[in-house]
């Protein structure tokens, strides 16, 4: 890969031979200085998705409308005491490869004078990895979760089976949830037949839009509240502490809501 200071040294060594005798000298902070003033970076990568679902904005104009719906929903229930529609809407995604790391030392607490944090060895010990399997309700900001070493179609089978327990009979249950092998399965088709009509309903974010599910956003909280500098002596507590956390949100759960073009949403 082309560096600055490559550029500059690649200019001294061809640049005179090819007639560019100014150049014989060249050094890297006049090489900054030239590709600074210019539009043109070619020192530099930048990434982006190419959308590659042909039915991305109908996906998304799905997606939105059940967000437009949880906006009506709550609007209502502020406004009457009443219970209205039965509808539990549910943002669902999982969190694979979660990394039970233990240490190989004492991590060093901070000392004044000597260590300003914590201090911890390099050098770690992998227990494996576990999946977080979660859906935050939309509507009251509980979060549903399991935690497995998989996340295959008999894993959301167990997680559909957790939610479905956890509303009343009658409720109708939306997922936003992305269009993952494990979602649309011949052995999830064959469980959802199983219960009554209308009790599941599926909205799909569209191939590389998962950052339409707002259950992202919560794992990324949870990553950097809960997971980050965590370290484990075993698969066991990583589950356990994973809980705990999922606990300690839904006891002070917080209402999620999406914004981005929802006045777009029919």
């Amino acid at each position: 890969m082309w560096t600055t200071r490559l550029l500059a040294r690649h200019a001294r060594e061809h640049g005179p031979s090819a007639g560019h005798q100014c150049v014989a000298n060249l050094v890297q902070g006049t090489v900054c200085k030239i590709l600074g003033q210019e539009e043109i970076k070619p020192h530099k990568v930048r990434y982006y998705l190419e959308r590659r679902d042909a039915e991305f904005e109908q996906k998304m104009a799905e997606v939105l409308c059940v967000y437009r719906e949880v906006q009506i929903l709550k609007k209502s229930a502020a406004r009457s005491k009443k219970s209205g529609k039965r509808v539990a809407i549910v943002s669902y995604d999982e969190k694979p490869g979660i990394q039970a790391i233990a240490t190989t030392a004492p991590d060093l607490p901070p000392v004044p004078g000597v260590y300003p944090a914590f201090a911890r060895d390099f050098e770690y010990r992998r227990h494996g990895t576990l999946s977080l399997l979660a859906g935050i309700d939309l509507l009251t900001g509980k979060v549903h979760a399991l935690v497995k070493d998989r996340h295959r179609s008999r894993e959301f089978i167990e997680f559909l089976k957790l939610i479905d327990a956890a509303y009343p009979a009658g409720t109708a249950i939306k997922l936003i949830l992305d269009n993952h092998s494990a979602h649309i399965s011949k052995e999830t088709r064959a469980w959802l037949d199983t219960r009554p009509a209308g009790r599941f309903e599926f909205t799909f974010t569209p191939k590389h839009g998962s950052w339409l599910n707002l259950i992202e956003g919560f794992f990324s909280k949870f990553a950097r509240s809960v997971l980050r500098h965590i370290r484990l002596t075993s698969k066991h507590e990583l589950k356990e502490r994973i809980m705990a956390g999922i606990d300690d949100v839904n006891r002070y759960p917080v209402i999620h809501t999406w914004s981005y073009k929802l006045a777009e949403a029919a």
